[in-house]
């Protein structure tokens, strides 16, 4: 029965197909057929995807794709992160190699485009320039990232970091997944070791650039009614954890001219932070995902609530001003209320602009296309993140039906994605004479 409901996903994607989107080499067929091959693994009952950060989906994921990339005439590695490489040589082996990709991993019961389609684009694009007799310039890359929706460690750009050497050692290997395995049992039990992953760290001034596709992951694509659009920049998390510690108290003996309500508070505070980011940026935004209140008692006041704030933007200076403003905001409302207010910033991730040459080259392939350039910030990480922090990369979204994401509903329609291809196509080959 579950299979049969996979079949589906084959059949939808071809159903409505405008075959005029296959030239060039690129095969709207192929690309449907192979999403198709990956969303049987790890196949949920709700029709989702549960391939978690090194399991065994991962890996078997993995290892199908290499096999496609051996046969479009790919030199394939896995490195000590377990990071999948596929090469294809350069005219000229000398010049700095081009990188695409994405990841084959999924949340729990995700989707079936939520990294897989920056894979098999990079690849399709390798697959034309094979069925055209094309070799470019530079050595090119097509590269699956390990583990970069973090569902096992509660972290995630595993890969990335790893070739990007941006991980410190002594906090991944205290790491303890869903299970309470170890980090380096969890990588033994597939091959890996230690000192292999820490090993992938790559020389990073030997790579030009990297360009990976996505689904957008919002509707802004969709309202515009276009296939696919520009990333301007992603966004960095900034964590705050805040509290504040008033009294507890019996809910009904203390009146409510007495009372250091710490929720109170609280709720004062997640009733403010909508209005906080617009001051500070259109493209900001502020969430508070996390409460724990303290006794947590019906009929007791609140003595502590502990809040989490998540605020993002892909202006580094803006994160810090919005941060300081909630911050301010805290502190004003613990006055009023006579309680005591504490906070720490428990996570900071940079931002990354796309630089603006990488976003020319995909207006300029645009233009070409006949469709308008749309220029929208990503408020979820991405490998394109960690590698933009020491190469210049670029994204390219591809429209999602209604926004949804990590969520078997997921669904990107097949003319949008072989659009994405053509678009990373003619990017990959400016960059390449550029």
């Amino acid at each position: 029965m579950v299979a049969s409901t996979a079949r589906k996903l084959d059949e939808l994607l071809l159903s409505d197909y405008n075959h005029s989107h296959d030239y060039g080499g690129v095969s709207g067929a192929r690309l449907a057929q192979r999403l198709y091959e990956l969303s049987k693994i790890g196949l949920t009952e709700e029709n989702g995807s549960y391939r978690i950060g090194f399991s065994a989906e991962e890996q078997q994921a993995k290892l199908l794709v290499a096999k496609w990339m051996t046969e479009a005439g790919l030199d394939v590695t896995q490195d000590g992160a377990g990071n999948i490489i596929g090469r294809l040589a350069g005219k000229q082996a000398d010049l700095p190699v081009i990188l695409s990709g994405s990841h084959v991993d999924s949340v729990p019961n995700g989707g079936h485009f939520d990294g897989p389609l920056g894979v098999l684009a990079a690849l399709e694009v390798a697959e034309s320039w094979k069925k055209t007799n094309h070799q470019p310039e530079h050595p090119y890359e097509v590269i699956i990232f390990t583990d970069e929706e973090g569902a096992r460690f509660n972290g995630g750009l595993t890969g990335s970091r790893a070739m990007a050497g941006s991980i410190e050692a002594d906090k991944q290997l205290g790491l303890v997944d869903i299970n309470g395995a170890s980090f380096q049992q969890v990588i033994e039990n597939i091959g890996l070791s230690v000192p292999s992953f820490f090993a992938a760290k790559r020389d990073l001034s030997k790579i030009k650039a990297y360009v990976e596709v996505h689904i957008e992951q919002g509707k802004r694509l969709e309202k515009e009614n276009l296939p696919v659009g520009i990333v301007s920049g992603i966004a960095g998390p900034s964590w705050l954890r805040i509290t504040f510690t008033g009294a507890a108290g019996h809910a009904g003996n203390t009146p409510m001219d007495d009372r250091q309500d710490a929720l109170v508070a609280a709720g004062e505070l997640i009733a403010a932070i909508p209005h906080l980011p617009p001051s500070v940026s259109p493209t900001a935004v502020a969430t508070v995902g996390k409460l724990q209140v303290h006794p947590n008692g019906v009929n007791v006041i609140p003595g502590k609530v502990e809040m989490f704030v998540d605020i993002r933007d892909i202006y580094e200076d803006k994160v810090s001003e919005l941060v300081q403003l909630t911050i301010d905001k805290a502190e004003a409302i613990s006055a009023k209320y006579g309680i005591t207010l504490s906070y720490e910033q428990t996570l900071k991730v940079s931002p990354m602009l796309v630089p603006d040459d990488m976003k020319n080259l995909l207006t300029v392939s645009m233009d070409e296309m006949g469709i308008k350039p749309l220029y929208l910030p990503s408020g979820a990480g991405h490998d394109a993140m960690v590698l933009g922090s020491h190469i210049p990369s670029a994204m390219i979204f591809a429209r999602s039906k209604d926004g949804i994401s990590h969520n078997p509903a997921e669904w990107t329609t097949l003319d949008d994605c072989v659009q994405s291809v053509h678009l990373l196509k003619k990017m990959l080959e400016r960059l390449d004479k550029n």
